[in-house]
């Protein structure tokens, strides 16, 4: 079971450095200013490959997580696995609306300002120090 905790925390350390990344490109894209269609383009298929990349990363982290409860039944019952959890369902939510802020950029309709992306930008940073604190204090 050690692998199966290892590759947890490998995928899930993947998918949040994806987390990361692609709100700061849609800061970015943001800002590009209006004729620079080869720099907006060049943004739009970084970004592109990035969301793609971290999807199956994303499911990877869900499995081997849902393995890791199944197995050990770790926090069961416990409210510092239920805070867990709704913020795990959370990131998944906060991913997917990155795929549609994405189609939002590439069809032209983006409404929103760069200074709005940094703060949405900080979603999963402080989703991460939640949840570290709470795997590792387990508080009651």
């Amino acid at each position: 079971m050690l692998t199966v905790k290892a590759l947890h925390i490998i995928f899930m350390t993947s998918w949040f450095a994806g987390l990361f990344y692609l709100p700061r490109i849609f800061v970015n894209l943001a800002m590009v200013p209006e004729g620079s269609e080869a720099e907006r383009e060049r943004l739009l298929l970084m970004a592109g490959k990035l969301f793609r990349f971290i999807g199956p990363l994303m499911w990877l982290t869900l499995v081997f997580g849902l393995a890791l409860w199944l197995y050990y039944g770790i926090g069961a019952g416990t409210l510092w696995m239920h805070i867990k959890v709704a913020i795990v369902v959370g990131l998944v939510g906060y991913h997917h609306v990155c795929g549609a802020m994405l189609k939002r950029f590439r069809a032209g309709a983006n409404t929103r300002s760069h200074v709005w992306y940094r703060w949405f930008n900080e979603v999963p940073v402080l989703a991460l120090f939640v949840v570290v604190f709470l795997v590792i204090l387990k508080p009651a």
